[in-house]
């Protein structure tokens, strides 16, 4: 792959940058995922543990992306292509790059599929159904809608549809617009609920539970769950974060935008947990409830409070901005190597991909009624082999390999070019690339695919495999 096709486009200022990759980074994971899987791991001492790895894992990986990015110029694939010529390393670096477009495009196919939920939900609050809505009824309700291939179909297509669209009008016409748009409307939303919260009865109740740490709640398996997720949360290993740096002029720096990137998402995650732990706890329900959270327990509480229809209503748009702001993260490393690669002009190349993408997804409408009894990968649906690849190889392979090009390919002449830091924070980046990122991503990497029963025996086998790989680059590099 020649060094050749650089990215022409670039983003007006760093604030849109910094939006567009909170807005990457800012998604279900945040307002689905993270406030059930605190729910079930007992809350503070979990929290706790997460803000720890993302200081730890999730921002030095995530600088490196964008900082990789940002050097090679280009789209994922061809930005790996570009350094490792630059840093006389294997062409196979590349490879790096198409993992994570390759993983953004399989995680898109059934993202859009979720998000579609969130809007079927939008629009029923916005018409009154959940109003007086009961436990059973509710759950017959979303039972249903899995039910439906054609339902689950039509709202896969509409969110399909309006990410294409946006990601076909290129970074500033398209991006940068949308973004400018979703993101103040997301925080003004927050915001908004997050007051309603406050008059819920139930705000220090739920405010304890997130930051009063109970370390006898917590077990290995919420430690690892903690780390994986801290480290999914910034879209890291997705090549989002390299195709939106690849934007990124010089004169910006990386360290501040991966600062308050890490600190705008992870804020929103909180505040989501205090707005919907406050109505849990207010109606009496199980913070613990697991995925079904969203779509299962909270329509249960607006249907029964005061102002319900309205707020429910504004926590759903809250969803679909969220959905959105990742979903065209997600495709846009994919349509930017289409466009400088093989010479297909962006629009067409979204319309081309989106359709691709979109009939993937239809696996995974299927493995919620159909399909139901199909099994790939072992006994997992279409969907669960597909979230199962990505989440469970594809990202850590990808935040792992990251963090170990800048750590022990890079020069440290090049490195300090690529990261703006001081020499003691940059001696303290270093270390953490070499040493606690790769072992701990290589820990959940091994923990996921064997299961949690030997995390010891995992924690033994990754640092084994990890120093045989650092015996041989040190014994390369003299």
């Amino acid at each position: 792959m020649s060094q050749l096709k650089l990215s022409k486009e670039g983003w007006s200022n760093q604030t849109l940058f910094i939006l567009a990759a909170v807005g990457s980074a800012v998604g279900l994971g945040n307002i689905w995922k993270f406030p059930y899987i605190t729910g079930e791991n007992g809350g503070g001492a979990f929290v706790l543990v997460y803000l720890a790895c993302v200081l730890l894992i999730g921002i030095p990986v995530l600088l490196s992306e964008i900082a990789l990015g940002r050097a090679g110029k280009a789209n994922p694939v061809q930005a790996m292509a570009n350094l490792a010529h630059e840093n006389k390393a294997s062409r196979l670096w590349f490879l790096l790059g198409l993992n994570g477009v390759l993983a953004g495009a399989l995680i898109l196919s059934f993202y859009t599929v979720i998000a579609g939920w969130g809007v079927a939900y939008f629009f029923e609050s916005l018409l009154g159904t959940f109003n007086g809505i009961g436990k059973e009824a509710v759950g017959e309700h979303f039972s249903t809608m899995l039910a439906s291939p054609m339902q689950l179909l039509f709202w896969h297509t509409v969110v399909s549809i309006i990410t294409v669209y946006i990601v076909s009008k290129g970074v500033k016409s398209g991006l940068e617009r949308a973004i400018s748009f979703m993101m103040p409307g997301l925080l003004l939303i927050l915001l908004v609920l997050l007051g309603y919260a406050t008059t819920t009865g139930a705000f220090g109740q739920s405010f304890s539970f997130l930051f009063s740490p109970d370390f006898s709640k917590l077990s290995w398996q919420a430690v690892l769950t903690a780390m994986g997720h801290a480290f999914f949360t910034l879209s890291i290993g997705l090549g989002t974060m390299m195709v939106y740096g690849s934007y990124l002029s010089n004169k910006y720096s990386i360290v501040k935008a991966g600062v308050w990137i890490a600190f705008a998402d992870t804020a929103v995650a909180l505040l989501a947990g205090l707005i919907i732990f406050s109505i849990v706890f207010a109606n009496g329900l199980e913070p613990g409830s697991g995925p079904g959270l969203l779509f299962q327990t909270l329509p249960i509480a607006f249907g029964q409070m005061t102002g319900g229809w309205f707020f429910g209503t504004l926590f759903f748009a809250l969803v679909i901005m969220a959905a959105l702001s990742s979903s065209i993260s997600l495709i846009e490393p994919a349509v930017s190597w289409f466009d400088q690669n093989w010479g297909i002009k962006r629009k067409k190349a979204a319309w081309i991909l989106g359709s691709l993408i979109w009939f993937i997804g239809i696996g995974t409408v299927l493995s919620f009624n159909e399909w139901s009894d199909v099994h790939f990968l072992g006994d997992r649906t279409f969907f669960d082999s597909v979230d199962f690849i990505t989440a469970n190889i594809m990202l850590p392979l990808g935040g792992l390999l990251m963090a170990v090009f800048v750590a022990w390919v890079v020069s440290p002449k090049d490195r300090a070019e690529y990261i703006d830091l001081n020499s003691r924070l940059m001696n303290w980046f270093v270390f953490d690339l070499k040493w606690i990122a790769p072992v701990a991503i290589l820990t959940v990497f091994a923990t996921n695919l064997v299961g949690a029963d030997s995390v010891l025996l995992m924690i033994l086998v990754s640092l084994a495999v990890y120093g045989v790989y650092v015996w041989n680059a040190m014994r390369k590099n003299g």
